[in-house]
């Protein structure tokens, strides 16, 4: 089984909001007991709720995050993940700080999913903002995360 960790600042928007969407994306592909899919904040507060605005911009997408809590980043979580997906290059470099041995397996989600541009975005965060900015982050996930479920299904494939 291969473990998709997903990491930004708090674990309460945009790696939830990750997460949330990757878990549906592997359920509708059946690959559920070939990926595992976890997030977590580097400067999380541990069993905070996602946001009410990310609860509601997934509530648009048939997807409920309103169970989830946020954990803080430990060095177990990033040894134990196959692929560490950040949602911004200071979230990369915080976890290259903690370990540099990670760099070959710690990528920001829009590098991992658009290997081929050179500018890769930072996903914007939306916290303390109107719910409308969080679909807007929310636009940028799923449309980078659909590259990377296609990446790895084809891996998983060519495993097989």
């Amino acid at each position: 089984m291969k473990t998709i960790l997903f990491v930004c600042t708090g674990n309460t928007c945009r790696s939830s909001m990750a997460e949330g969407i990757f878990r549906d994306m592997i359920k509708k592909r059946n690959l559920e007991n070939v990926i595992k899919v976890e997030s977590a904040g580097v400067y999380a507060a541990t069993g905070q709720p996602a946001s009410p605005q990310a609860i509601d911009a997934m509530k648009n997408k048939a997807i409920d995050i309103s169970s989830h809590k946020a954990r803080q980043l430990t060095k177990e979580m990033l040894q134990n993940a196959d692929l560490i997906l950040t949602m911004t290059k200071s979230h990369k470099r915080s976890i290259l700080g903690m370990d540099e041995s990670l760099k070959q397996k710690t990528y920001t989600l829009t590098e991992y999913a658009y290997k081929d541009l050179e500018n890769h975005a930072d996903i914007l965060d939306p916290y303390g903002l109107p719910v409308e900015e969080y679909e807007k982050s929310l636009i940028d996930i799923e449309k980078a995360l659909k590259n990377v479920i296609d990446k790895l299904y084809k891996k998983i494939k060519e495993e097989l």
